[in-house]
């Protein structure tokens, strides 16, 4: 692979720490809205909600220089565009420099991965994988990558296992409501019978099954000792039938569902705590799809948008 030297050389370079807390938040900056605070203060109320963990899209000054000596743990994504440049392990070398080393001293780096971005919609555009990549999910034992992404996904799985490298997964049930007619209590955390029997394994919530049939199909491809980060999910609080705040605190109360769920592992892996990156802290009203736009945690003057706890 012509990035494998990329990647040799960022995980080589990078200090990994491990953390206490399991839930963070993806943040983008302000790029895609024009009425958000600015980077410094998104930051500062990530320390006020005690958010530990926060990933982003790209090296961005604006959010690294605040981030200095706020004990968050960080996960940066290296954008598409640079990527023509690693062939040439020097570029790669010089890239972590710039933008991870000369932060190091003060910044908590946890991981860095290439073309790291939520999916858009119902497609998967990113390194980070998306469960859209399997082409079977249900039961999650049957789990198979679809026939395109299997041939791309065996040697990304190879390489992540022998690096001691995570694999990083966005994992949104909302999506599979959406697109493939999914019930919304399945994905809402809220059925209370069993939805999907397999074998001696319940399912009761979508979030379990997609993690589980993820964990499947990576042991069928060689990656049983792979760890999976989920790196974003979310539920949007405007925009349709199902996107409303009170659906979104649903699936997101940090005290009832998403976390303290990912706590308890799934029924494939119990007992392994999951950790997940919560899209995002604000809405983002110049995204081009409605329902793009409303995905935010907080109002643009910082108040929260339902009961929500990162503690």
């Amino acid at each position: 692979m012509r990035t494998k030297p990329l990647v040799a050389a960022i995980l080589l370079q990078l200090r990994l720490l491990c953390g206490l807390q399991h839930v963070g938040v993806c943040y983008g900056g302000s790029g895609n809205a024009d009425n958000l605070p600015p980077e410094s203060e998104a930051v500062s109320l990530c320390k006020t909600q005690s958010i530990g963990k926060m990933g982003i899209y790209s090296p961005y000054p604006e959010i690294l220089e605040p981030l200095r000596d706020f004990n968050i743990e960080l996960i940066v994504g290296v954008p598409n565009d640079s990527l023509k440049d690693f062939a040439d392990p020097s570029a790669a070398t010089d890239w972590v420099k710039r933008n991870i080393k000369d932060y190091s001293s003060n910044v908590k780096f946890k991981y860095i991965y290439y073309g790291w971005k939520r999916s858009e919609s119902n497609r998967s555009r990113s390194t980070a994988v998306d469960t859209n990549l399997l082409g079977v999910f249900d039961p999650p034992s049957a789990a198979a990558f679809s026939a395109n992404a299997g041939p791309f996904m065996e040697p990304i799985i190879g390489f992540l296992v022998s690096t001691g490298a995570p694999l990083l997964a966005n994992i949104y049930p909302y999506f599979r409501v959406k697109y493939n007619h999914q019930p919304v209590p399945y994905a809402l955390f809220t059925a209370t019978d069993v939805v999907v029997q397999d074998g001696k394994l319940e399912y009761r919530n979508l979030f379990d099954a997609l993690m589980d049939a993820l964990y499947s199909v990576i042991e069928k491809t060689n990656g049983k000792s792979l760890d999976i980060v989920v790196s974003g999910s979310g539920w949007p609080t405007a925009g349709g039938a199902v996107e409303t705040i009170e659906n979104a605190g649903t699936y997101r109360n940090l005290e009832q569902k998403t976390t303290n769920h990912v706590k308890v592992g799934t029924p494939k892996r119990p007992g392994k705590t999951i950790e997940i990156y919560l899209f995002g802290p604000f809405d983002e009203n110049l995204k081009e799809e409605e329902i793009e736009k409303h995905f935010g945690l907080f109002y643009p003057n910082k108040q929260a948008k339902y009961t929500i706890s990162f503690s």
